[in-house]
């Protein structure tokens, strides 16, 4: 059972940087296509970003793109972003998402998902 676990959000002012985890416990992290989505009040989810299982390749939203960088460790099972030159805009609640092996398409489905992690930015 793969159970998915985010931390790192918080309060931030508008230009400010933050960086958000993704704690995967289960088993074959290293297998998992793992991604980021981000939720904010009255939108739906949209997707950020997402990594291969070997980290070798990566995917963005055009919104997050050049400020955004998503990394995983496979040694402590931890997706990773890293959000830069933050704005109003990029507030709302992070999800963690993952899927077995490969997806044909970077922005979804994914099979497991996280409760998500509050970023709010102050302007």
């Amino acid at each position: 059972q793969v159970q998915l676990v985010e931390s790192g959000g918080g309060l931030v002012q508008a230009g400010g940087s933050l960086r958000v985890s993704c704690a995967f416990s289960g088993r074959l992290f290293d297998s998992y296509t793992m991604g980021w989505f981000r939720q904010a009040p009255g939108k739906e989810r949209e997707f950020v970003a997402t990594i291969s299982w070997t980290g070798g390749t990566t995917y963005y939203a055009d919104s997050v793109k050049g400020r955004f960088t998503i990394s995983r460790d496979n040694a402590k099972s931890t997706v990773y972003l890293q959000m830069n030159r933050l704005s109003p805009e990029d507030a709302a609640v992070y999800y963690c998402a993952a899927h077995y092996l490969y997806i044909a398409n970077p922005t979804g489905p994914y099979t497991y998902w996280g409760q998500g992690t509050q970023v709010t930015v102050s302007s």
